[in-house]
């Protein structure tokens, strides 16, 4: 999660605003509108966006929905979390609080713009243990095995062209062979990571009851 994510979503919704408007239901559990647009800011902020810099109502909306998705599925790991009975240590949640902390200087300063974004202490310290919770298991579902090396040569070969490419074009072919594996076992490595997150997505959708609007 973002350390940043408390200084990109203030000033976006008022303390209480439509706090009870569901957007979404997950398995009966609610996303309200002011859930969503706490993690809209988090989700434009990992995009490099602001949303004043978006002129197009369109586009937001898109980005909106996509922000929801996302959120839909750190609701379904959450509970997949608790399914687990994952359990984020105390220890661990003030480490990471008091870092936070650290980034504001001030404790006090800290404490004014968790109310500002609409928390107190102990409800952003729930929030932040049910994210840490959430990335966890995504963490442990989404592993990957090594490819092994027949398994990155195999890729290299099929992609050698477009590996090679992506090479120092006066490498002597033995050079050329070693840095395309490494290039093979990169892209690899990412394929079956994107693999393995889509899987995990599909595979928590399918056994849920999405329900989108109120």
């Amino acid at each position: 999660m973002p350390i940043l994510l408390l200084c990109l979503m203030l000033g976006l919704v008022p303390l209480g605003w439509a706090d009870d408007m569901p957007v979404a239901r997950v398995n009966g559990v609610q996303i309200s509108v002011l859930r969503l647009e706490r993690y809209f800011a988090e989700y434009l902020q990992a995009q490099g966006r602001a949303v004043a810099s978006i002129r197009s109502p369109s586009l937001y909306r898109h980005l909106r929905e996509q922000a929801l998705d996302e959120l839909i599925d750190k609701e379904l790991l959450w509970q997949e979390a608790q399914r687990r009975g994952v359990q984020v240590s105390d220890a661990t949640l003030d480490a990471y609080l008091t870092q936070l902390e650290q980034v504001f200087g001030d404790p006090a300063v800290f404490e004014r713009r968790l109310a500002e974004a609409g928390f107190d202490r102990a409800a952003f310290a729930d929030y932040t243990r049910h994210e840490m919770a959430a990335q966890q298991v995504y963490t442990e579902l989404t592993a990957i095995e090594p490819p092994t090396d027949a398994q990155v040569q195999a890729y290299y070969q099929a992609n050698r062209e477009r590996l090679v490419a992506r090479t120092n074009q006066s490498d002597s072919a033995l050079v050329e062979q070693e840095r395309g594996l490494v290039l093979a076992r990169t892209a690899l490595v990412n394929r079956l990571r994107s693999e393995a997150r889509q899987a995990v997505r599909q595979q928590l959708r399918e056994t849920a009851q999405v329900q989108r609007g109120g």
